[in-house]
């Protein structure tokens, strides 16, 4: 996935009503920019960081930037929640997820469940029965090489993990897809700690049948390719 360009380098000042990060610029400006990513951004959210926004160009938006990067332990760190669903997309149809191989056709945000829409549904080619992918941002690290989800409580990520569960018992395929949007870990688990509610769903999940999938990202400055599978290991607490 491109990122826009160009990405100018600064300092995070602040991040605050969730949808709002201050930004000193290297350029010696000190921008308001806007902040895609609606969670506690544990970790990455660090006042003083090194950031990279982009500046739009364009006088009717209400604010002029976005917030695109954040430099975290060494690693470059896309914060835009958005990202993981498009990251996806262009893995599947390159065929870089095997597991996600042999459809004829993928559509993105089609109903299912309870009033929900599901991030991708595959359907048609050699593999039969549809298939739905829920896709899920990950950026937190709290121990090396550990990539963990979530970084705060969501109801509405266990809510997903129930109509996955559905899917599977109406006799068709669900996976839930964890995009790492980093480079630096080879493990994945659940923050059982933040949301043990999240983490007794996703064991939950998994025993009925929903297949997890985990893969973290080659990330640069100027773009976010799908890199390798992360192995999977569920808390059990």
């Amino acid at each position: 996935m491109r990122l826009p360009q160009p990405l100018l380098p600064g300092r995070l000042v602040k991040r605050y009503k969730r949808f709002l990060a201050d930004i000193a610029l290297d350029d010696g400006r000190e921008v308001t920019a806007h902040c895609a990513n609606p969670g506690s951004m544990l970790g990455v959210a660090i006042e003083g960081a090194r950031v990279w926004a982009h500046e739009h160009g364009n006088p009717n938006r209400k604010l002029g930037f976005s917030w695109e990067m954040v430099e975290a332990d060494d690693t470059l760190i896309p914060i835009n929640t958005a990202n993981p669903n498009h990251i996806a997309l262009e893995a599947i149809e390159a065929g870089v997820i095997p597991e996600l191989t042999g459809y004829a056709q993928i559509r993105r945000e089609v109903k299912y469940g309870d009033a929900s829409r599901i991030d991708l549904y595959l359907e048609g080619g050699r593999r039969g029965k549809p298939c739905y992918v829920e896709v899920k941002n990950v950026h937190l690290s709290r121990a090396p090489r550990l990539a963990e989800f979530p970084d705060s409580v969501t109801a509405r990520g266990m809510k997903h993990l129930k109509e996955l569960e559905a899917v599977v018992a109406a006799g068709r395929r669900a996976v839930m897809l964890f995009i790492v949007q980093r480079s630096d870990c080879a493990r994945f688990t659940t923050a059982a700690d933040l949301d043990p509610g999240y983490a007794r769903a996703l064991n939950s999940a998994a025993a009925a049948g929903v297949e997890l999938l985990c893969y973290d990202c080659e990330v640069t400055t100027s773009e976010i390719v799908l890199r390798k599978p992360l192995d999977i290991q569920l808390d059990r607490t």
